[in-house]
């Protein structure tokens, strides 16, 4: 599945566009990475695959190490 994929049922769920983030978890390492074509939003300031803001990041990496730290 790609995070436009996720992206897509987010959206149909009701989500906002602005609240939705693509990243990545590796089991292995217990890491986040923070790279995603559905990063790319030039009208939130952040024009990269990379999420650039760290307020985001970090709260990216916190939701995410709560549902997945123990798969």
């Amino acid at each position: 599945m790609l995070h436009a994929d996720c992206e897509s049922a987010l959206l149909e769920d009701g989500s906002n566009q602005e609240d939705i983030w693509g990243a990545d978890w590796n089991p292995f390492s217990q890491q986040v990475t923070f790279e995603a074509l559905i990063n790319i939003r030039p009208r939130q300031n952040n024009p990269s695959l990379d999420i650039l803001d760290l307020t985001i990041r970090k709260r990216v990496a916190e939701i995410t190490h709560q549902l997945l730290r123990n798969i």
